[in-house]
């Protein structure tokens, strides 16, 4: 008989031990929507190395039904290990299963499961039915998705109006909303621009796009001048 802990356990114990309340306090503003007594102080690169091991145990199915899970290191480590999962439908029903949880840009940002683009049509669908959800973190990474695998192959300059029309007071939404936008205009330079000049964006999403994009290097000069000039109002403050 093993005398492993159970996952819970494991994992918790390993994340004691790679404990740093430096990092914590560091953390702790950076992510306003996460209590600060459910941040332990883990860095990335050892969470991720603690993902993969957890990945590779029997019992792991044991840790991703335990949701919600109490820090927001051990929904971090349940992220990473969704985005490790080969399987296009065992990631689709942990992604389900999973996305009512998350409740912080982080974790929403580090769910990346690769075995998405191997469906493209039904990502599509799915990315459209999270986007419609009206929970924030669930439309964020509806957009997040398509901005992952939609801006290139498989683009379609309705995906733009798509985002352009998501309704949210959610400073979190606005900002994907943003960022999406940014990228087009480097993945979709025409398209892209053509929303901006047409001002069919918010302007606090317009301009926090311009913002971003300005701020890119894969932006021409030529480019950020001509998003200068279409500034709506005073630009927003972060």
């Amino acid at each position: 008989m093993s005398n492993d802990p159970d996952i819970l356990t494991w994992v918790r114990k390993r994340l004691v031990a790679a404990r740093d309340e430096s990092y914590a306090a560091f953390m702790c503003p950076l992510m306003p929507t996460v209590e600060p007594d459910r941040i332990i102080g883990v860095r990335t690169p050892e969470l991720r190395r603690i993902a993969k091991e957890a990945a590779r145990r029997a019992d792991v199915r044991d840790y991703l039904v335990a949701l919600p899970h109490p820090s927001f290191e051990e929904t971090q480590i349940h992220a990473f290990v969704i985005s490790a999962t080969r399987d296009y439908d065992e990631a689709v029903a942990q992604l389900e299963a999973f996305l009512p949880f998350v409740d912080n840009w982080a974790t929403c940002d580090q769910l990346s499961p690769k075995v998405l683009a191997r469906r493209p049509q039904d990502t599509l669908a799915l990315a459209r039915r999270w986007m419609a959800s009206g929970q924030p973190y669930i439309v964020r990474f509806g957009i997040e998705t398509l901005m992952r695998h939609f801006l290139d192959d498989g683009f379609e300059p309705c995906l733009l109006e798509e985002v352009a029309r998501v309704e949210s007071p959610d400073y979190y939404v606005n900002m994907m909303r943003a960022w999406f936008f940014a990228e087009a205009l480097v993945h979709q330079r025409d398209a892209a621009l053509a929303v901006i000049q047409e001002a069919r964006l918010d302007r606090w999403t317009h301009n926090k796009a311009i913002q971003k994009a300005i701020e890119s290097r894969r932006v021409s000069d030529e480019d950020k001048a001509l998003l200068r000039t279409l500034r709506r109002g005073r630009p927003e403050q972060s």
